[in-house]
């Protein structure tokens, strides 16, 4: 997995692109939906107000991508990848993030180091029977109260389907629903789950928003977000 993210290092961002254009949207739409769900479980999770003092972890970050749209969204974010030639690019992009390479299921960091660690589209990358080590280890690093989050694609969406198959670093991704990660967090301790449906319509219009917040309950939308306390 990593010799194939590694090659991926200079055109990541063109790939997805790629791999979405049949929709008309930019691949930074998809980024700012995901940085503002995670301001907003910020707030909604009790994780201090505004961000303030909150440590974060992006657990697969890749080269960075989503990092410029949460800047100022935490106190410091940290972030981990496999691939070693991602995190270099990462590091590059965004000098103000902490990166670090990690070759080992084991996370680099020290137990209830973070108050906030997620994982955007990593766990479909994880082979299955390690899915459960993946969710101990984000526990392992999370502070008691704190947080953990995975967002996934919906595999019940027919859209997401099609931009799974068209995407080249995606042929071998095992798809999880919501039920499952749900499962998951349950089964490593966590507590306090919960799971919403989002980029359903292609409009980051206030409206928009807010009908998607009204469907999240139904596997409608092209990703999920599946959060938990430690």
């Amino acid at each position: 997995m990593a010799e194939l993210f590694d090659s991926y290092k200079s055109n990541y961002g063109e790939a997805v692109a790629g791999s979405i254009r049949f929709s008309g949207l930019r691949h930074d739409f998809f980024l700012i939906a995901k940085a503002d769900l995670l301001r907003r479980l910020v707030a909604e999770r009790g994780l201090r107000q505004g961000g303030a003092n909150v440590r974060a972890l992006d657990i697969g970050c890749g080269v960075g991508s989503l990092h410029p749209y949460l800047e100022g969204a935490f106190e410091s974010l940290d972030g981990c990848d496999v691939s070693e030639e991602s995190i270099l690019r990462a590091s590059r992009d965004n000098p103000g993030v902490i990166y670090h390479a990690c070759i080992t299921l084991r996370l680099p960091y020290e137990d209830g180091a973070f108050d906030l660690a997620f994982a955007s589209c990593v766990v479909h990358h994880v082979p299955p029977v390690s899915w459960l080590d993946f969710f101990r280890e984000m526990r392992r690093v999370v502070r008691p109260g704190g947080v953990a989050c995975i967002i996934e694609h919906n595999p019940y969406n027919l859209l997401t389907r099609l931009a799974v198959l068209r995407c080249p670093f995606d042929q071998d991704a095992v798809l999880l629903n919501a039920a499952k990660a749900r499962s998951l967090f349950q089964e490593t301790g966590f507590r306090d789950i919960r799971s919403e449906h989002f980029l359903l319509l292609p409009s980051a219009r206030p409206f928009a928003r807010r009908l998607e917040r009204l469907l999240a309950p139904l596997p409608l939308g092209a990703q999920y977000a599946c959060s938990a306390h430690v």
